[in-house]
């Protein structure tokens, strides 16, 4: 299946040229500024891969945040239990165009008793926005945190690997997600990984409160109606533990419950694809969606976190 969207090329920044009393030396300048210009124009996304070569995309507004649909047109393809080792197969949702080169990709864990179906609408909806994106099945729907971090490190090291993508994807921008316990194994699999770019647990359920352990720039979001892993003995607590040198941030939803995550939700996405960008593509085009901290509102019950970022 595939949605056909615009590209989400962006046009390059010539370098300026100074002005000098001779024109040899400014037509000199004025050559070497042409044959910049040139060079810069055959790199992928123009001049912001000078600057910075895993941004992808426009740049961001509140409006393509929040949108159902990002600038990349998105295909999929389905994983078979079969084809794999240490996780239940699932589906991959990628960039259907090749012209901006490598893009950084995430694997999502769903929660206890569930299938990968469950955070399905992650899939496109992040894809869309310049990522490779992997909703996996668990070898059974009764797997614990432990077990779902295993398996998330597992279907990244497939997609990176074996996958039909894997010269489409990055290895060095990795991140994790997950629902509930799915959301306690992507801490787990933060902890036991420390090279991974990004991690964000949704509505995290795991006994393990403490993580001081991990490196990874984590967003942890909470329910405040949440009756399954309340954010003052989850959520809360795991944000609290990590470091305090860690980009790190706490979103608690407002007139949420445990299985928000499991619908389309656009300020999950909105946080969570500023997240992604900032952490995994280094994009800080979409600090300014971070920092300065959110404030309360319709929406969000409570934001904190570390500002600015410094990685």
């Amino acid at each position: 299946m595939q949605q056909h969207l615009p590209s989400g090329d962006v046009s390059p920044r010539h370098p300026r040229t100074t002005k000098s009393r001779s024109r040899t030396v400014r037509g000199a300048l004025a050559g070497a500024a042409a044959t910049a210009g040139l060079l810069i124009s055959l790199v992928p996304g123009g001049a912001q891969a000078a600057d910075n070569p895993y941004e992808r995309g426009p740049a961001p507004t509140q409006s393509s945040i929040e949108a159902l649909r990002g600038p990349y047109a998105v295909s999929e393809t389905s994983v078979s239990s079969l084809r794999v080792r240490g996780f239940g197969g699932g589906t991959i949702y990628y960039p259907t165009s090749t012209s901006d080169g490598t893009f950084g990709a995430i694997a999502i864990s769903p929660g206890f008793t569930a299938y990968q179906s469950s955070i399905a609408w992650l899939g496109p909806r992040l894809a869309s926005q310049g990522f490779v994106v992997f909703t996996i099945d668990t070898n059974t729907t009764m797997d614990q945190p432990a077990s779902r971090g295993d398996q998330l490190l597992a279907a990244l090291d497939y997609l990176t690997g074996e996958s039909s993508v894997r010269s489409r994807i990055d290895t060095s921008r990795l991140g994790v997600m997950g629902h509930s316990m799915g959301g306690g194994g992507t801490l787990e699999a933060a902890k036991e990984r420390p090279s991974l770019q990004a991690a964000i647990p949704l509505t995290g359920w795991n006994l393990d409160k403490t993580w001081p352990e991990v490196k990874t720039p984590t967003m942890v979001i909470g329910a405040d109606g949440d009756t399954v892993a309340s954010v003052t003995t989850h959520s809360k607590p795991f944000y609290n533990s990590l470091p305090s040198s860690l980009d790190k941030a706490y979103l608690e939803l407002r007139g949420a419950s445990h299985f928000t995550p499991n619908t389309s939700n656009t300020t999950i996405a909105k946080y969570s694809i500023s997240w992604l960008k900032r952490f995994i593509d280094n994009d800080t085009r979409y600090e300014q969606f971070l920092c300065p901290l959110p404030s309360a509102s319709l929406t969000i019950a409570e934001y904190q976190g570390t500002c600015p970022h410094t990685s």
